[in-house]
């Protein structure tokens, strides 16, 4: 399994951060891993879509729950990666902290590339939560 755990505080409102992380279209903008998202539903706070990952151009389903202002959830239920990512947004003072969460492995014969992939999940989720703290903090 690839654990990470990494945060960003965020000079910003918790508004202001949500917006950027809650537009799941825009998420390739952000995540250099996810090349293309589609969603197929909605069902209230609960989306089910296929992203297109960098890795191999390789598709996956997500199933993800949003709890408004606070946590994103995105547990990948087919594809290559097994697991999940979550963000959680925290007030902090006038700023915002966010964290990501990541709990994945991948499945098949690519778990051999588990430990490889892990760091470029750090990587690309260090460069995202910079990427969106830059967003959030010049709007």
């Amino acid at each position: 399994m690839a654990i990470i755990d990494t945060s960003i505080d965020i000079n910003a409102p918790v508004d202001r951060v949500w917006d950027i992380i809650s537009d799941l279209d825009n998420e390739p903008k952000f995540w250099k891993g996810t090349k293309e998202t589609r969603i197929i539903s909605r069902d209230g706070n609960v989306v089910t879509r296929e992203i297109t990952i960098a890795f191999r151009d390789s598709k996956c389903m997500q199933k993800i729950t949003i709890q408004p202002k606070e946590k994103i959830y995105a547990e990948f239920t087919e594809g290559i990666i097994k697991g999940s990512k979550t963000l959680n947004l925290k007030p902090k003072d006038d700023s915002s902290l966010l964290e990501a969460n990541w709990d994945v492995k991948m499945s098949g014969l690519a778990g051999m590339f588990t430990g490889m992939i892990k760091k470029h999940i750090r990587s690309g989720t260090e460069q995202a939560l910079e990427s969106i703290k830059q967003k959030a903090e010049s709007s």
